[in-house]
């Protein structure tokens, strides 16, 4: 095995510049896959821990007493979907709006009535779509005793969206620009068999296996794919660390934002997808070759 690493090794410096703009590509390749799985595992846990403890405000009609709360809230438990729940009574709502603003409730001592209503915080199970959250929310607005429910139905509608439009985004570009590395792949690897064919015979006329030709170039193909691979993550960790640095510091103050790089699963999974890609590409071309 050393004798044919060697060897490798010595046709990849022997046709540097092909090897070279291959690597480059499979480096691009998997930058493009791993950019699409950074934003799935961050966007993953955002929906993951929106939906283990996700919250949603039932607003409860006028007609609402406090007498009427065991029944309402069996009610609610009743349509399954629901976790907790923790009744806010309207003098309390007004007390966390009246700290919430701090200094600016001035106005707030010329109303004559408290105008918020009474309300319940439910905390809702896991739900796998928006869809699906919207449904429990009708439901419950449905009800006589419910005048609205308020999830934070503008912001996601929007990210599950996007989310949804960036992963068939993801799927359509992350498969073309590996059939584009595949394919340089494989040509490079042809290539350096046609520069090496006279030797190719030579071997053949002394005996050697097709497995003995093969390996060279397997093993070259192996090196360019986890080559490709390791710069696509150096790359996109570079990227990472310099962009996550300016956000935090500039929306530190106005939202907290909890990005991760890839998981080291992930990562094994890019590396290991590349050199596959590498010796995939390699496999393909030889199959053609020594018809």
């Amino acid at each position: 095995m050393m004798r044919f690493s060697s060897k490798a090794l010595t046709d990849i410096r022997s046709n540097r510049f092909l090897n070279i703009i291959t690597i480059i590509t499979i480096a691009l390749s998997i930058l493009l896959v791993s950019v699409f799985m950074l934003f799935f595992e961050n966007a993953s846990r955002v929906l993951s821990a929106w939906n283990q403890g996700g919250r949603a405000m039932i607003y409860l009609s006028e007609s609402f007493t406090p007498a009427m709360l065991p029944h309402v809230k069996e009610q609610l438990m009743s349509m399954g979907g629901i976790e907790k729940t923790v009744f806010i009574p309207k003098t309390q709502a007004l007390e966390r709006l009246k700290q919430g603003m701090g200094a600016k409730t001035q106005f707030l001592s010329t109303l004559q009535e408290n105008p918020l209503p009474d309300a319940i915080e439910i905390t809702m199970t896991d739900h796998s779509s928006f869809d699906q959250i919207q449904k429990t929310a009708e439901r419950l607005e449905a009800l006589d005793i419910v005048d609205s429910v308020e999830y934070g139905q503008g912001w996601l509608g929007r990210f599950f969206k996007l989310f949804n439009l960036f992963k068939m985004t993801g799927y359509t570009m992350s498969g073309l620009f590996l059939l584009i590395a595949l394919f340089i792949t494989a040509n490079t690897v042809r290539l350096a068999f046609y520069a090496r064919q006279t030797e190719v015979e030579i071997m053949r006329l002394v005996g050697a296996t097709d497995g003995f030709i093969k390996t060279p170039f397997y093993i070259e193909g192996l090196l360019q794919g986890f080559l490709g691979g390791v710069l696509g993550i150096i790359i996109l960790l570079s990227g990472y660390l310099t962009l996550s640095s300016g956000i935090s510091q500039n929306l530190s103050s106005y939202v907290y934002l909890d990005i991760h790089f890839l998981s080291w699963p992930a990562m094994a999974i890019i590396l290991f997808s590349s050199t596959f890609l590498g010796w995939f590409g390699c496999f393909i071309s030889l199959k053609q070759i020594l018809k």
